[in-house]
C-alpha cells in the first residue's frame, strides 16, 4: 500500500521523496528497545533537517506518513514538519486505548502526539475510524479513503482467462473441469493461520462436490496449514510465495476465491481477486466489507460460521452463472472505487485543501 500511495501522488505530478527507510518497529514490547529506536530516530531526524536546510535536498511542501501505530510510531514526521513550519499528513493511523501503559506504551502516546500534530488523517479501515477520531482536535480531518491497487494487470488477465486457465492447467496438473477455488494469504502463526483451519473446516463438508484449491503464500506457519488440509491430499495444490506477477493470471484462472479472514483489516488479496472478476466469498470481519460489496458483488458470511462459509460456497460451485455475474459486478466495484487513478484524484484533492488551509 505505501508504494501504491507513492505512485498515486505520483500519477497527481507531486514529486515523492522517500525521505527515510528507518524502522521504528518493536515487535517485543521491550521498553529499552523502543527508547533506543526513539533515540535513533532522532538523529535520523537531525540528518533530515540538516540536509533540507543544506540545500542537500529539495525544500517540502508537506511530509507524508503511512501507517503508523504503538509497534510502529513516527518519531520523524511530527519533528520535522513543525521545524520546517509544512502540513503533516498521515494515512492509515491506528490507536488502540488498551496499549495505554503497557509494553507499548511509548509507541501509543506517541501516535497520540502525532495524530494531535496532523494536518489530516486518511483512513482505510472504517474500524480504525472511532478510537484514531477520538484523539483528534475537532477541527483536524479524517477523511475515509477507499482502499485501492492497479487494477490494470488484473484486468488484462480476466479478458485472457481461458489463456491463463489453460496455461494453469497444464503447469500445475489442474482439472479443467472441477471448480478451481483460491486462496492468496501468508502463512502466519494467529489470524492467518486461524483463517486457513477455519477453511479446511468448511471444505471438509464439501468432499463431495469436484473442486480443487489453489493456494499462493507462504510463511513460518506452513507446517500447521499443510496439517489442516492433510486429509485433502491431492486436491490442494501449494504454490507458495509467488511473484506479483504471477498472481493477475493464477486469479484469472480459478473460479472463486475464498478467505475466512479472521481480524483482517480490508485485504489486499480481495482487491487483486475482484480486479480480475474472481468472484469471493469472506468472513465479515474489520473492514471487509469496504472492499467485499455483498451481495451484488460478493458473498460474506458471519466471520468464524464455518457451516455458513461451506453453504455459500456449496451454492457457488453449483451455479456457474451466478460465479459470472458477482465476478462481473466484482470487477466494475473494483474499476469505480478501487483503482489507483480513482484514489490518485482523492487523494490529490485532499492535499490541496490541507494546502490551501495551511497556507
Amino acid at each position: 500500500m505505501a508504494r501504491l500511495l507513492m505512485r498515486a501522488l505520483g500519477d497527481c505530478g507531486h514529486h515523492v521523496n522517500l525521505a527515510s527507510t528507518f524502522r521504528t518497529y518493536d515487535g517485543t514490547g521491550d521498553a529499552d528497545t523502543q527508547r533506543r529506536i526513539k533515540s535513533d530516530a532522532e538523529m535520523q531526524t537531525v540528518n533530515i533537517l540538516e540536509d533540507c536546510y543544506r540545500g542537500t535536498v529539495p525544500w517540502p511542501d508537506l511530509w507524508f506518513t503511512y501507517h503508523l501505530y504503538h509497534k510502529a510510531p513516527d518519531w520523524i514526521g511530527p519533528v520535522i514538519a513543525g521545524a520546517l513550519n509544512i502540513p503533516y499528513i498521515v494515512a492509515e493511523a491506528s490507536v488502540a486505548p488498551k496499549q495505554s501503559g503497557g509494553p507499548w506504551d511509548i509507541g501509543y502516546q506517541s501516535v497520540r502526539q502525532s495524530l494531535e500534530r496532523a494536518d489530516l488523517v486518511m483512513g482505510f479501515n472504517p474500524v480504525d475510524a472511532a478510537c484514531t477520531n477520538a484523539v483528534l482536535r475537532p477541527e483536524q480531518r479524517y477523511e475515509t479513503l477507499a482502499p485501492f491497487i492497479d487494477i490494470e494487470p488484473y484486468d488484462k488477465a480476466r479478458q485472457e482467462r481461458d489463456g491463463c486457465r489453460a496455461r494453469a492447467a497444464d503447469r500445475y496438473g489442474l482439472a479443467l473441469d472441477q471448480t478451481w477455488l483460491m486462496t492468496s494469504a501468508m502463512m502466519r502463526h494467529g489470524d492467518k493461520l486461524a483463517s486457513y483451519r477455519q477453511l479446511a473446516r468448511a471444505l471438509s463438508s464439501l468432499r463431495e462436490l469436484p473442486w480443487q484449491l489453489i493456494v499462493a503464500g507462504d510463511g513460518e506457519a506452513r507446517h500447521q496449514v499443510y496439517d489442516a488440509f492433510a486429509e485433502f491430499a491431492g486436491r490442494v495444490i501449494w504454490f507458495g510465495q509467488q511473484d506479483r506477477k504471477a498472481l493477475p493470471g493464477l486469479y484469472a484462472a480459478a473460479d472463486i476465491y475464498v478467505w475466512p479472514a479472521v481480524n483482517e483489516a480490508f485485504g489486499m488479496a480481495f482487491l487483486e481477486a475482484q480486479s480480475a472478476s474472481l468472484p469471493v466469498i469472506a468472513g465479515d470481519d474489520g473492514g471487509v466489507s469496504g472492499v467485499v460489496h455483498a451481495p451484488d458483488a460478493g458473498v460474506l458470511v458471519p466471520v468464524g460460521d464455518t457451516r455458513s462459509f461451506a453453504n455459500a460456497l456449496r451454492t457457488l460451485c453449483d451455479d456457474p452463472g451466478a460465479r459470472a455475474c458477482l465476478g462481473a459486478a466484482a470487477f466494475q466495484k473494483m474499476k469505480q472505487h478501487h483503482s489507483l487513478p480513482t484514489a490518485a484524484r482523492t487523494i490529490d484533492r485532499l492535499i490541496e485543501e490541507v494546502r490551501m488551509s495551511c497556507s
